[in-house]
């Protein structure tokens, strides 16, 4: 099992914040999203619930919204996608 430092721990533990400070404006859409992972380039793995499913706006949303504010309070960020 791949040993993970505190440095990773924390800003995994920064990422679900902001992504659970995220999820009522999703949820008030009829969607959800959940946090699936963080790789170690920076990346957010994320899965959409819901009516963001399928939906035309979801990559905005994913890209204006969530990535946006990630990038903007963790620069360790690098992206945001959906898997």
């Amino acid at each position: 099992m791949p040993m993970v430092s505190k440095r990773s721990a924390d800003l995994n533990s920064e990422v679900a914040k902001i992504i659970a400070e995220l999820r009522p404006a999703v949820q008030g859409d009829g969607g959800d999203i959940e946090l699936i992972g963080l790789s170690e380039t920076g990346v957010v793995s994320v899965r959409l619930h819901g009516a963001c499913v399928g939906c035309p706006s979801s990559t905005m949303t994913l890209k204006l919204g969530v990535e946006r504010t990630l990038r903007d309070r963790l620069p360790q960020i690098s992206e945001v996608v959906c898997v």
